[in-house]
């Protein structure tokens, strides 16, 4: 009986048995090693800091090693990460993405750390905490205090310290990139846990050469006769994301004609005489009483908001996190009830 076509057995030469099926391929990297974690921790910080030149300081080690180690992590994944050269650093597409898989991997590598020192009862190991611009010079902010409390509490932790946007610092808490964050309330997540700490005054500022800059010390006619319907005439310069800057606009129709992303900003385009703006007390202060700012119908042009910290609400916060809200809530408790 013939065999069909499909049941043909499989010619072999008289030199001996069938060749082998070529092994499937496998990925670049394999099993993540003690090194590769290292090496992504070199290059999340390259990145972070904008430069192998810029994260020489930050890792303690020269130029050339920060160098080798970005080259061998690039043959360890067989891409192309980055771009350095006189056009200064650059991230390839490649490169962004590793890093977001980078922040990830440590975030949790970090997180599985402090769930070990968990079980064992100790605290160790790195707290990422990040802080809303300009709080420091802020009365009621007792931040300070409260790592001094921590410090004495939990040596063994390595404190860093991070200034972001907003925006930032809600993502970073969420993606456990931070593990407390210090913002300015504005709207509520579920995913979050907030605990208030301070409130903040934020006044309208003027500065040399706008209409309503008065002589020291005597606001100008048009500031006094102003209410917020007519404020809506002038420039008014705020910031680009939701906050409570973008809050109090919005509620009162103000249109926005040029855009910050933190406080500074918002001071420099105050400072061009150009622009209102709202900007924190204890920060314009310094600008007032140099003459370059001023503020404008205090007793009408003003608003509060309370500052909290934020934690995620799961996985659980670890000890030394759960250790420095405590002491967070317990300097501005201190603070309040003097």
């Amino acid at each position: 009986m013939k065999l069909k076509s499909s049941e043909a057995p499989t010619s072999r030469t008289n030199s001996g048995p069938a060749p082998e099926t070529a092994p499937p391929s496998r990925a670049a990297l394999g099993q993540i090693s003690d090194m590769d974690l290292r090496l992504l921790r070199v290059f999340r910080t390259v990145v972070d800091c904008g430069g192998m030149a810029a994260a020489e300081l930050e890792l303690n080690i020269g130029t050339s090693t920060v160098s080798r180690h970005i080259k061998d992590l690039e043959t360890r994944l067989g891409l192309v990460l980055c771009r350095r050269g006189r056009a200064g650093f650059a991230l390839t597409p490649e490169g962004q993405q590793i890093y977001a898989q980078t922040r990830q991997l440590l975030s949790a590598t970090d997180a599985f750390r402090s769930g070990v020192d968990e079980i064992h009862q100790r605290m160790g190991g790195e707290l990422h905490v990040a802080v809303f611009d300009k709080t420091v010079s802020n009365p009621a902010c007792h931040i300070a205090q409260a790592i001094t409390l921590f410090v004495q509490r939990a040596p063994e932790v390595s404190l860093q310290l991070h200034v972001a946007t907003l925006n930032g610092i809600e993502r970073g808490v969420l993606d456990g990139q931070f593990q407390i964050g210090v913002i300015p309330g504005h709207r509520s997540s579920d995913t979050l846990q907030y605990s208030r700490l301070f409130d903040e005054s934020m006044l309208l500022y003027c500065g040399p050469g706008h209409a309503l800059f008065g002589t020291p010390g005597a606001p100008s006619e048009a500031a006094q006769a102003l209410d917020w319907t007519s404020l809506r005439g002038h420039a008014f310069a705020g910031l680009g994301y939701h906050s409570p800057n973008m809050e109090i606009s919005q509620a009162r129709r103000m249109p926005r004609k040029a855009t910050g992303f933190d406080q500074e900003s918002i001071a420099t385009l105050i400072l061009s005489g150009q622009f209102l703006g709202f900007l924190p007390i204890h920060y314009a202060q310094s600008f007032v009483n140099a003459g370059q700012m001023q503020a404008v119908k205090p007793a009408l042009f003003h608003y509060a908001c309370d500052f909290f910290a934020i934690t995620r609400r799961s996985p659980q916060p670890s000890r030394a996190t759960r250790a420095l809200l405590e002491c967070l809530e317990q300097a501005h408790g201190a603070a309040r009830a003097a």
